[in-house]
């Protein structure tokens, strides 16, 4: 359950700033549906634009392809353990065309760097000079 009231499609519409974003959202996303967190972030117009704004930002176009965003994104979502993020950002990688065959694979690596991330912290084995960036070409 929510700790946040989730804002309707009516009481975002009464607030200009919460109504400009989620008008933004539907733009961007050319789709009508305004997810729980964007109604959440609602209760805090600021924040919400600022969210928005960034994420638009870091997930719009760049040098990596959109797929590989979500990837790292579910990735990092794991890390953290955030439920949510993780099934939303899930369903916009099967979008962008992540197979049943590619999210397996995936989850495997993600489950494999956890693992040898916590065997090497646990070990405290030093970082070889050929990996260190300041020491590399």
């Amino acid at each position: 359950m929510a700790t946040v009231k989730l804002w309707s499609d009516a009481e975002a519409g009464a607030d200009p700033r919460v109504a400009a974003v989620f008008a933004d959202i539907r733009a961007t996303r050319g789709s009508d549906f305004i997810n729980n967190f964007w109604r959440g972030l609602a209760n805090d117009p600021g924040l919400l634009e600022r969210t928005w704004s960034t994420l638009k930002a870091v997930m719009g176009p760049g040098s990596l392809d959109p797929l590989t965003k979500e990837l790292v994104y579910i990735a990092v979502s794991i890390a953290n353990g955030c439920p949510y993020c993780i099934h939303s950002h899930t369903a916009a990688a099967r979008a962008k065309g992540l197979t049943a065959e590619q999210h397996g694979e995936f989850l495997a690596v993600v489950g494999m760097a956890n693992q040898t991330n916590a065997l090497v912290n646990g070990l405290q084995v030093p970082v070889d000079p050929a990996f260190r960036v300041e020491d590399g070409p």
